[in-house]
This record gives structure tokens, C-alpha cells and sequence, in this order.
């Protein structure tokens, strides 16, 4: 694999991420496009932008994250990794696991649960009130 210019730990962890998904060098298409946006004359003058193409799932992704070629290309794989993550294992990925917990996290609650807490702010506003009410004499 390519050196990214990154930490050694980090290139590893790609690797092996890459070795476990079965994915390939080979079967990565990659093209450099000029990045829009932020970055002043560098950005207008170098292709940093990186497109891959994985073949064997057809999954393109574009990444203009960082201003240098090289980290976008490890960005790029690292993406493509998730990508195919998320293809391979379905539910069972880590991005589904988040997404899920978040709508769990959001939904409403149901009546009996509504009332429990709504009783439960009701008894601590009384002890509020009453702790107001001390009269000095």
C-alpha cells in the first residue's frame, strides 16, 4: 500500500481494514480532479481532489477533505473502506449501529414513561415552592 505521510499505526489499521474487506489495490480506479471550495490558489492550481471507483460494487467516492493530495487519497480509502463496510456486514456495520441508536434516542416516549416523568418534575417543583415558603417570624 501506499504511503500516506501518516502516523505508521494508522497506515496499519487501513491495511488491515483493507486485508479483512478483501479489497484490493487493483480494483480501485483512481483519478485526481481540481477541489472547489476553500483553499485559496492551491486549491485552483493542484488536483488535489481524489475520485476512486472500487469495480467489483461499483461504489465511487470523492474526497476534498484536507488540501493535500496524499491525505485525501488516504481519506478516500479510508471512505471506501466504510463504503464497503456498510454493503458487506447491513445492519450489522458500525455506522447502522449508530444511526439506530440515534433513532432510539429520538423517538417518543411512550405514555406510561411521559406521565412517570412528568410526575417526577412535578414533586421536585413542589419541593422548590416550599423551600421559598420558609417564613421568618
Amino acid at each position: 500500500m501506499i504511503n500516506f505521510g501518516i502516523t505508521p499505526s494508522k497506515q496499519k489499521e487501513l491495511e488491515n481494514r483493507f486485508i479483512k474487506l478483501n479489497i484490493k489495490e487493483s480494483d480501485i480506479v483512481e483519478k485526481f480532479i481540481h477541489s472547489s471550495g476553500n483553499g485559496g490558489q492551491n486549491v485552483n492550481k493542484v488536483s488535489t481532489c481524489v475520485y476512486l471507483k472500487y469495480l467489483p460494487l461499483s461504489i465511487e467516492i470523492k474526497c476534498q477533505k484536507a488540501r493535500t493530495q496524499l491525505l485525501n487519497r488516504y481519506y478516500a480509502r479510508k471512505m471506501l473502506a466504510e463504503e464497503v463496510e456498510n454493503r458487506v456486514l447491513g445492519e450489522k456495520s458500525k455506522k447502522q449501529k449508530e444511526i439506530e441508536k440515534i433513532r432510539r434516542q429520538k423517538r417518543k416516549r411512550s405514555k406510561r414513561a411521559k406521565e412517570k416523568m412528568l410526575e417526577q418534575k412535578k414533586m421536585n417543583s413542589e419541593k422548590k415552592e416550599n423551600r421559598k415558603k420558609v417564613v421568618i417570624e
